[in-house]
């Protein structure tokens, strides 16, 4: 591994970060560049990793890790203090790589099919914000037909994100599941709604149709918004397309539960 890209936030800190790990970096003989590089270095916060992530399409092709610039700094795996260590790992080949499953997302209108990737979640609510109403299926048998405020399907690395305020389960990066997580599901004598999520192996495709009222949705991907009218049907299931993450040996999920959750 020689060459290596540098995604930075525009914040101060993050820029500041950015010219010391260049600085050490070309020092250890790296080549910073544009293109043609082995490894991307997400340098700000968990959303800076994720803009990595999509700036650069899924690659299958390149090395992806975050420097800790931000706050939580969850998908962040090297924090500033560990800038000298991590350079030195770098140099001397001392780190594991995780392959990471992703999300395969299909939205189908009368007039169009949009095929998306997503590393963390999709959320499916009535554009409006009104009461949802979607039937689920997964692999063509019937799982609920939900009314609520929404439904958010995570993969196994988003299952610590959004997933988690909606009180979805912490799964671990590497079991490439894919989990559905309910918003607020109604519950009374006239709607039965499962109220905690279920999670699905990654051979799995979920079928969501728009029922009764709803027609119009508004569908969020990693945090972006978009809006879709007469829906006829949402698709997701995890790719078989892998991003690969570069973890340093000290790396262990659990520890960074309780470091980032806990402490």
């Amino acid at each position: 591994m020689k060459t290596v890209r540098l995604f930075v936030n525009d914040n101060e800190t993050s820029q500041n970060v950015s010219k010391i790990v260049k600085e050490k970096l070309e020092s250890a003989n790296f080549q910073i560049v544009e293109d043609n590089y082995d490894l991307a270095i997400a340098i700000g916060g968990d959303g800076s990793f994720l803009r990595v992530i999509k700036a650069t399409n899924f690659s299958e092709n390149c090395l992806y890790i975050g420097i800790n610039a931000g706050t939580l700094g969850f998908a962040q795996e090297v924090n500033i203090e560990e800038i000298d260590k991590f350079i030195l790992d770098l140099k001397e080949e001392n780190y594991k790589i995780e392959n990471i499953g992703i999300q395969e997302i299909e939205i189908k209108t009368p007039d169009t099919i949009s095929k998306q990737l997503s590393l963390n979640e999709m959320v499916i609510r009535d554009m409006d914000l009104n009461t949802v109403n979607l039937q689920v299926l997964v692999e063509g048998v019937l799982l609920e037909d939900f009314v609520g405020d929404g439904l958010l399907l995570a993969s196994s690395f988003g299952s610590t994100a959004y997933n988690l305020s909606f009180g979805g389960s912490i799964v671990y990066n590497t079991f490439h599941t894919l989990q559905l997580t309910p918003i607020a599901p109604l519950n009374n004598k006239s709607y039965r709604n499962l109220l905690n999520s279920v999670i699905l192996p990654d051979n799995k495709e979920i079928i969501m149709k728009p029922f009764n009222r709803t027609k119009n949705l508004l569908i969020t991907i990693d945090g972006d918004n978009n809006f879709y009218k007469n829906v006829e049907y949402v698709t997701s299931t995890i790719s078989t397309r892998k991003i690969q993450i570069l973890r340093t040996k000290e790396y262990n999920f659990i520890k960074k539960i309780n470091d980032k959750f806990l402490k």
